[in-house]
């Protein structure tokens, strides 16, 4: 009985010294970041309590505006896994299955491939960039219904046949938000903001044309380097010119939000408030190709199991500028997110070291 006692108050006197040595670690880490002129945002949470939220850089390069860990970003690919949200809760009301094929709902020149391909990344799809980078005018801005017209018209190629592998598609993800918007009758944003933003109660997230995020007072703009080696508005790049002239597309990108916001987001997840265990379980496995091996991906997000994690599925996401990314260590219920709007190459690194810690903590 002795015995017993004495270990539980060694334990109880050590475990908050060795919480408080893990928490400066990670300050250390992410001080690194900034040494290196690291922009954003980290947060991490375990059980939905976030034990680590801290911000370096700016909100604006320009301006010197400091940046906050409560500033908007946009998420980029990120978006994926609310689209797929939105697919998930259709099927779950009846208004499509999985395995339908996409041409019974858009009008498309391609044939055999189902929602459960585009939700994969393994429909064989062309990239809808490409053409429009080449046939647009670029004085408008385009929206799925001019992405379909484009992809009618100049039919590139399918890459591979439908569950051949999977090859990364935003092609797929415009298709997605088109078929919500056909099966339910409404507008994929407002549609988005009913059915998780405003029951989430994700206040400051939402999907933002480029004129509503210059009225978001605190929303980080991304920055690249010129050739001065100064930090400027990724915008007067003439390679990030697509975040304009594609600025009205749906589904594959163009949510905005907070660390805060993404953690309810996170938290949700492993509730049945949006769908069903299920269906939520068949989210974050990975997809089945036609030679009967596994892909990486579910419906939405990377999946890979880690030898001590366990299960983690996460998502990257790439616009100029911005670098996010979101892990969730679902077996442990921990959480990683970082929002970055300088397109820092120590983002890798400070992930890396920062996830490596979670892990352990």
């Amino acid at each position: 009985m002795k015995q017993t006692f004495l270990l539980v108050l060694i334990f109880w006197l050590v475990s908050p010294i060795m919480a408080q040595n893990k928490i400066e670690d990670i300050h250390q880490v992410f001080n690194d970041a900034k040494d290196e002129d690291f922009s954003g945002v980290l947060l991490l949470a375990q059980q939905g309590g976030a034990f680590f939220e801290e911000s370096a850089g700016f909100r604006h390069f320009e301006e010197n505006t400091t940046l906050q860990s409560t500033d908007v970003f946009e998420l980029a690919s990120v978006s994926k896994q609310f689209t797929a949200m939105m697919v998930m809760m259709c099927q779950e009301k009846g208004m499509l299955k999985y395995d339908d094929l996409v041409d019974d709902y858009l009008d498309i020149p391609y044939s055999a491939l189902t929602i459960r391909h585009l939700l994969t990344h393994t429909s064989g799809l062309p990239d809808y960039q490409e053409i429009m980078d080449k046939y647009w005018d670029k004085s408008k801005v385009a929206d799925n219904d001019a992405i379909l017209e484009y992809l009618n018209e100049y039919r590139p190629p399918m890459l591979f046949q439908p569950g051949e592998r999977y090859e990364y598609s935003n092609t797929a993800y415009v298709f997605l938000a088109s078929i919500v918007e056909k099966v339910s009758g409404e507008d994929f944003i407002v549609l988005s903001r009913k059915w998780i933003f405003e029951p989430l109660e994700m206040g400051d997230t939402d999907i933002r044309t480029l004129d509503e995020k210059a009225e978001v007072e605190n929303f980080a703009a991304g920055h690249l380097k010129n050739e001065e080696g100064n930090y400027v508005n990724a915008n007067t790049f003439h390679e990030s010119d697509y975040t304009v002239w594609l600025g009205n597309r749906k589904g594959p990108g163009r949510v905005s939000s907070t660390a805060q916001d993404l953690l309810k987001w996170d938290q949700v997840l492993y509730t049945e408030m949006l769908v069903s265990r299920e269906t939520l379980e068949e989210a974050f496995r990975p997809m089945k190709l036609n030679d009967g091996s596994d892909s990486h991906y579910g419906f939405g997000w990377d999946i890979s199991v880690d030898e001590d994690a366990g299960k983690i599925v996460s998502h990257d996401g790439d616009n100029p500028g911005y670098r996010t990314k979101i892990i969730r260590l679902i077996d442990q219920q921990k959480t990683l997110i970082l929002l970055n709007n300088n397109a820092h190459p120590f983002k890798d690194e400070l992930l890396e070291k920062a996830l490596d810690l979670l892990k352990k903590w």
